[in-house]
């Protein structure tokens, strides 16, 4: 996926450091991320692009619009993601223009203004930092509940091979900007660390800020040690005794197990420890608090830092714990990233078309009890479609080489066919067929069964042979891929948990031999499914599990549940183009709503 990250700073942010720990992880994934921004300090494998969000006249917006616009254009932007108010003002508008959706996070409180109010500038979707952030969206701004989550500032945590030195005096380092709230807050903080006394016993150092203010400038002469932007501040943070700080900072001094003091830019939430933290978290550690401005009072600010001073290993330990499975990079990143391609499937109605054939067939005779068959010549006239319409037809072999992530490719038309049970037929008729147009399929193998015994037995269907194991290998040569299929079609929520990994796993290896190929593809007898037969397709090793009618739209919201589109005797030309379209399963949903509601 094409993502571009928007940000508005005339210094290093906690969001800045957010998107762009964000974004190398995308990256990592297979993705492609541009980020556009006023500055940009924080090493990023990401492309950054230098637009001047800060300049916010008419003029300049317009500006900024128009170069967002030919910017997602050029670089086939899928999604955009703002991190600030002033870019997400500018890319709603964009996004519009271009018909593709926008997400933003919300990293703090925003004002409440008749403009802020009628013009949200949330986009799509909003991810909130902390609990209070969302409960400000929606009771103050009106933003809908639906449209917006909370997500923790994700944290690239590693661990670090240094032991800690012991010195003679304590470090506590305060981490902030030295502009805005955060100055004030670390200039309020100094004047009451600055005690010549309290110097005595402990080294105090800032870290952060481009340029000390003047203000400043008296406690930087009472040896109180000011060291700017660091690119590393993990290994400040690992040295420190005790860290001053909110948000990203709060967070890493937790995970590399130094004592916190939370004070952030609303309120003081002072020495954290268990009983405290989910107050602090909801409160992204007092960046968004109840109050307009923290209240530090010297005689409680002392006393934390004697409690953090006394905490023990054993406690630091059980908050790292608890922090690390809090922020864990991957499960956030997995989160947004799920979240991007539901926002741009449902946006442009768009998906994929994952079709299901079973049986082909040429006369009468082969019709049978259930309607899963398709007459041979209806399916030439499918695959003369999809030639004349230029879809490139791909495997779910081909999906994992390119990435699901990339399956939204400009000017590629993608659609997988599928053929569950692997009836001879396939071999027959279906497969000239697909050589005839240069075409490849997915073709779902029962393990044990050699006819379709599980019809046959349930409703005195009349026998029809699968293929033999030469067919498979020839089929398989040119291209078609081979997935499970259980290893005799039993309804999943008929069987015991043993019984389902049974069908799920033990079916892989012996299927593999027979192929001589690995299998990366289950299909689930009729559709059926529960999340223990989930659980067990992704035990197996399994990169895609497909159901029929359930699941999401969106295909990649569950890579063990992937909706197909089923193909009947009556799905003629007509009813194959509204099929193919990419938009069907939307319109299916919708009609079956509609329906629903007339009962």
């Amino acid at each position: 996926m094409n993502i571009l990250m928007a940000l508005s700073q005339l210094e290093i942010t906690g969001a800045e450091v957010y998107a762009t720990t964000i974004a190398d992880e995308l990256i990592e994934r297979g993705n492609k991320v541009y980020i556009v921004s006023d500055t940009l300090t924080t090493p990023t494998k990401a492309e950054y692009i230098k637009l001047e969000f800060n300049k916010r006249s008419l003029i300049k917006r317009i500006e900024h619009i128009k170069f967002l616009y030919k910017l997602i254009k050029e670089k086939d932007i899928q999604i955009v993601h703002a991190h600030s108010r002033a870019s997400s003002w500018s890319c709603q508008v964009a996004c519009k223009l271009a018909g593709i959706p926008l997400i933003t996070t919300t990293h703090g409180r925003q004002p409440i203004h008749f403009s802020r109010k009628l013009i949200k500038a949330f986009g799509d979707y909003s991810i909130a930092v902390c609990e209070n952030i969302k409960k400000h969206m929606v009771n103050d701004i009106g933003f809908s509940e639906n449209k917006t989550s909370v997500i923790l500032n994700p944290v690239n945590y590693k661990e670090l091979n240094l032991e800690k030195k012991l010195n003679d005096k304590k470090i506590i380092s305060i981490i902030g900007r030295l502009s805005g709230p955060k100055g004030d807050v670390a200039y309020d903080l100094l004047s009451i660390l600055s005690d010549d006394e309290l110097l005595k016993k402990y080294k105090v150092r800032l870290i952060g800020g481009k340029e000390l203010p003047e203000r400043f400038v008296k406690f930087k002469e009472k040896d109180i040690e000011f060291i700017g932007y660091v690119p590393n501040i993990q290994e400040k943070i690992f040295e420190s005794d005790i860290v001053i700080g909110a948000g990203r900072v709060a967070f890493e001094a937790l995970l590399n197990k130094s004592s916190l003091i939370a004070v952030g830019e609303t309120e003081y939430m002072g020495f954290i420890n268990k009983e405290s933290l989910d107050r602090s978290l909801a409160s992204n550690f007092g960046d968004i608090g109840s109050m307009k401005y923290p209240k530090i009072e010297k005689d409680i600010l002392l006393n934390d830092i004697k409690k953090a001073l006394e905490l023990s290993e054993t406690e630091k330990k059980e908050l790292k714990n608890i922090i690390f499975n809090e922020t864990n990079l991957h499960n956030i990143v997995d989160r947004i990233e799920k979240k991007y391609f539901e926002l741009y499937v449902d946006k442009t109605k768009y998906e994929v078309p994952v079709i299901m054939y079973h049986r082909v067939i040429n006369n009468s005779e082969d019709e049978g009890v259930h309607g899963t068959y398709i007459y041979e010549n209806i399916f030439r006239e499918h695959m003369q479609y999809l030639k004349d319409k230029n879809y490139t037809i791909i495997t779910f072999k081909d999906l994992d080489k390119i990435s699901w992530r990339n399956r939204f490719e400009k000017d590629k038309k993608y659609i997988i066919l599928t053929f569950d049970d692997g009836y001879k037929d396939n071999y027959d008729l279906a497969f000239p067929i697909l050589k005839e147009f240069g075409f490849k399929a997915t073709i779902f193998l029962m393990g044990s069964s050699t006819y379709n015994e599980w019809d046959v037995k349930a409703s005195g269907e009349k026998e029809f042979p699968l293929m033999s194991v030469d067919m498979i290998k020839e089929m398989q040569n040119y291209g078609i891929e081979f997935g499970a299929h259980t290893f005799n079609h039993p309804k999943i929520n008929m069987l015991s948990n043993d019984e389902i990994e049974h069908q799920i796993i033990d079916v892989k290896k012996p299927l593999e031999e027979k192929i001589g190929r690995e299998i990366i593809t289950f299909a689930y007898p009729y559709g059926i499914l529960n999340d223990y037969a989930k659980e067990m397709a992704k035990k197996a090793g399994y990169t895609f599990a497909l159901a029929t009618d359930s699941g999401s739209v969106c295909l990649s919201d569950d890579l063990y549940q992937i909706r197909r589109i089923a193909i009947f005797p009556n799905t003629n030309l007509f009813s194959f183009k509204r099929k193919v379209a990419g938009n069907y399963n939307f319109i299916k949903i919708k009609r079956e709503e509609k329906n629903r509601s007339k009962k």
